[in-house]
């Protein structure tokens, strides 16, 4: 028996990307999974897939920025499948923001999504999970958060804002019984950057990005970022002075506009 067997995680963003790979792994390791995502037709495609392998699903589609309506679809899952033992908040978009032209707008939806998101899914949950005095909280961060990148300001900050929520509530919610991880991941192939041309830059296979969070969340670690070798340089960086890194990250991006790509993120 697995360490999911008979629990329920709920996944948001679990109709494509990593959130999808994550529904059907956990799926086949025993768990009920409930499914929360912006986009019906794929969330019906991933319920028809694990529903004939004869696993237990079941779904709601709703926005990580509308709390209200985030609440009711958490109610109603949890009415299907039981209490959330497990919340992976994958919810996240990957876009540009550019200095020219600065688009303050397009920043705040970005927050909006990609960090309030998360504080909503949470708020769905907590407080079952307080009452229950277990549960596990897991929010996917990127390793884009270890530093200001340009063009990506915006992604950068919220998920430096992820990290830091999670910090704050894993030293909270640990007397609670309530354990907390964050998910660090590096480049990975999903829809989102599918069309990408990154010079150097290996991305990951899904299915492998999955395997790590899986392992990560069975172990109940607080953080873990991959690939390693990847984050132990990006962690490394914050060591050297600022004029460096941000040479570095200049070189980076004339490397990407030459090859003619871009910075979505994953």
């Amino acid at each position: 028996m697995t360490a999911f067997a008979n629990r329920v995680v709920l996944i948001t963003g679990a109709a494509s990307g990593i959130g999808r790979q994550l529904a059907l792994d956990l799926a086949d390791e025993g768990a009920a999974v409930a499914a929360l995502d912006r986009q019906p037709d794929a969330l019906a495609a991933l319920a028809a897939e694990l529903q004939a392998k004869g696993r237990r699903v079941a779904t709601a589609v709703a926005d990580v920025t509308d709390l209200a309506a985030l609440r009711a679809a958490v109610a109603q899952l949890e009415v299907q499948l039981g209490p959330t033992d497990v919340l992976i908040a994958s919810a996240g978009v990957g876009r540009e923001t550019p200095l020219t032209p600065f688009d303050a707008a397009e920043f705040a939806a970005t927050i909006q999504i990609n960090l309030l998101g998360v504080a909503n899914s949470f708020d769905a949950v907590l407080p079952g999970m307080r009452e229950r005095r277990r549960g596990h909280l897991v929010a996917l961060s990127s390793l884009a958060s270890y530093r200001g990148l340009p063009r990506l300001a915006a992604y950068c900050a919220s998920k430096a804002g992820v990290n830091a929520l999670m910090d704050a509530l894993r030293v909270e919610l640990l007397p609670l019984g309530i354990h907390c991880t964050t998910v660090c991941p590096g480049w990975v192939k999903t829809p989102m950057t599918a069309s990408l041309k990154l010079p150097g830059v290996r991305m990951m296979e899904v299915r492998d990005a999955a395997r790590h969070i899986v392992a990560a969340i069975s172990g109940r670690r607080p953080f873990v970022a991959f690939p390693p070798r990847l984050a132990w340089q990006l962690r490394l960086l914050r060591y050297l002075p600022r004029p460096v890194t941000d040479w570095m990250c200049c070189r980076l991006l004339q490397r990407a506009r030459a090859a003619g790509g871009g910075w979505p993120a994953q």
